[in-house]
């Protein structure tokens, strides 16, 4: 803004004069009958712009008296200025006229303030590189809990299954164990714990017992395999958007031996705090697990129910076991407004990643997050289950919607309008860049408080194809004023008015711990690296003191690590405009 707001100054002014000037009678080239200078027109006899009047001479100044800051201008941009010279100004034999030094000046100025802005530009984001690979560093991501065991883990027998924790549309989740010593075993044998089978309920009057059970630090998933096949090939081709978030170890076992002999797999996820780790996956025959026959009974193998329409071998995922949903969350806790900021924060910086790596989640929802509360009780948000993502190397986010049979996505509820929308082409395509962006605001509403506007019934529920955006409920006065006004961005129907997620990210780091710089009126690059820096040096400090990180520093860290000056600086003047406003 500051760069157009400079040039475009030093085009009024050279207009200006310009129109002044040249009123006069008198053949201009250029504006009056053409008339084209001759040679000695405007310089000495022989001379050329940029040339000295003679052997051992000085070269030509341009005249205009500018400061030395704008060597840019005098440099540089000495041809161009000759150019415009001999084209727009003309002027008498013998001298410059007012009006060629007037659109001198006025390009000079111009040039000059860009020049100067770049060099701020230039100075900020270099700064912010720096800021960016210390914390790059330094944002370390939880421990694999089976790091210690990196060739075992790839057999459904060496677990210890409890009992389930949730199940969805496609598979059961269970908490789940590896036993360290092989006395363990004992100990979960004695209590009712063995591979492949566990509890549900601790009998009453147990309760006392319920310590020597192991802990349960993983979670398995079991996908629900119906037409899939059996064979391994055909299972990881067929759930491969299962595997996006997957480590290298995680596939290292049977699907590294699938992958390469097929030549190919899915788009692989760089890991993030805010996004779920798969430790381990692999294929298995499909056990009768605590409470299948009550909870999925249709789509067991026919040997575990006669009526069952699954194939004998499914898909498993091993990740960590988490405390609970978000949608759990919630509907036990009522976060305070910046809380919720917070945790909406975490959201947004999950689907920054996301983009960044080309993914699209397209299956957001308060199922699908998961929830770890840190030592202060602090919720961590983790986005989970990618069974409906977009993970293609070949289209990234622009996804060719060439007919209806094109999936689209999971939940239709939270389905972006561009999305929800779409037509079928033959050059159709919908771009995914924002949509997980707009679906973040939308569960916005769930974590401050309110009923989600597109879930429901009734007169009440908005359809994301069909809402206008004065239909959309107002946030409580206890939501900050930025929040707030942040959530009816992202929730705009056109997605090139929507911030992408990384500037919303941004603009919530800076509405949490930027409120002093941004309440200057003046807000210049420097002051915003100065700004950074002393962030940098209390999160560093803050990290190194405490034992265990809070999320609040957590999130300073990551925001650091993802630092880049132009997106940041969107948001600084975006969150400016806002307030200005108020």
């Amino acid at each position: 803004m500051a760069v157009r707001q400079a040039l475009g100054r030093g085009l009024q002014l050279g207009r200006a004069l310009l129109l002044r000037f040249t009123a006069k009678p008198g053949p201009t080239y250029g504006w009056g009958r053409p008339e084209r200078p001759g040679p000695a027109a405007g310089w000495g006899r022989g001379e050329r712009p940029g040339q000295a009047a003679g052997p051992g001479a000085e070269p030509r100044r341009l005249g205009l008296g500018l400061p030395g800051r704008y060597r840019f201008f005098r440099q540089s941009v000495a041809g161009l200025a000759a150019r415009l010279q001999r084209q727009f100004v003309g002027r008498p034999r013998g001298g410059a006229g007012p009006c060629g030094r007037a659109v001198f000046l006025a390009f000079g100025l111009g040039l000059g303030l860009i020049e100067e802005k770049q060099a701020e530009g230039r100075r900020a984001a270099s700064a912010c590189e720096e800021i960016q690979a210390v914390f790059t560093q330094k944002n370390k991501l939880l421990p694999d809990p089976l790091d210690a065991r990196r060739w075992q883990g790839f057999r459904l027998e060496e677990y210890l299954i409890g009992k389930s924790i949730g199940k969805g549309c496609s598979a059961a989740v269970y908490e789940a164990t590896m036993p360290v010593l092989p006395q363990n075993q004992q100990v979960a044998g004695s209590i009712g714990l063995l591979p492949g089978r566990g509890q549900e309920i601790i009998p009453r009057g147990e309760e006392e017992q319920a310590p020597l059970a192991p802990a349960f630090p993983l979670a398995i998933k079991m996908m629900w395999n119906i037409s899939a096949g059996s064979s391994s090939e055909a299972i990881f081709s067929t759930m491969s958007q299962e595997l996006v978030p997957a480590s290298r170890v995680a596939l290292a076992g049977e699907y590294g031996a699938v992958a390469h002999r097929s030549k190919g797999g899915p788009k692989q996820l760089a890991a993030h705090p805010n996004v779920i780790r798969v430790f381990r996956a692999f294929t298995s025959s499909v056990p009768l697990l605590p409470g299948a026959l009550l909870d999925y009974p249709d789509v067991l193998p026919p040997r575990l129910h006669p009526e069952g329409l699954g194939h004998g071998r499914t898909l498993f995922l091993v990740m960590k076991n988490y405390s609970c949903t978000l949608r759990q969350y919630l509907h036990g806790n009522s976060p305070s407004p910046r809380l919720a900021t917070v945790m909406t924060l975490q959201l947004l910086e999950g689907v920054a990643h996301l983009v960044q790596q080309g993914v699209a989640h397209r299956d957001l929802k308060s199922d699908n997050v998961l929830v770890e509360p840190d030592a202060d009780g602090c919720p961590w948000l983790v986005i989970t289950d990618f069974g409906c993502c977009l993970a293609d190397e070949r289209v990234g986010l622009q996804l060719p919607f060439t007919s209806w049979y094109v999936d689209r996505g999971g939940n239709g509820c939270l389905m972006a309008p561009e999305v929800s929308t779409a037509c079928p082409g033959p050059r159709a395509v919908i771009d995914y860049s924002k949509a997980d962006a707009w679906a973040v605001g939308a569960l916005a509403y769930e974590i401050f408080g309110l009923p989600n506007p597109f879930y429901g019934q009734g007169r009440a529920r908005l359809e994301s194809r069909s809402y206008q955006e004065a239909q959309l409920p107002a946030l409580p006065e206890s939501v900050p004023p930025e929040a707030r006004q942040l959530v009816r961005s992202l929730l705009q129907r056109d997605a090139s008015k929507r911030p992408s997620a990384r500037v919303a990210a941004n603009l919530l780091h800076l509405s949490l711990w930027g409120e002093r710089t941004l309440a200057l009126k003046d807000l210049k690059p420097d002051k915003m690296i100065g700004w950074l820096l002393q962030q940098s040096a209390a999160t560093l400090l803050a990290n190194r003191l405490a034992e265990k990180n809070c999320v609040e520093t957590r999130m300073k860290m990551l925001f650091l690590a993802n630092l880049e000056y132009e997106a940041l600086s969107q948001a600084a003047l975006l969150l400016c405009s806002w307030r200005a406003a108020l």
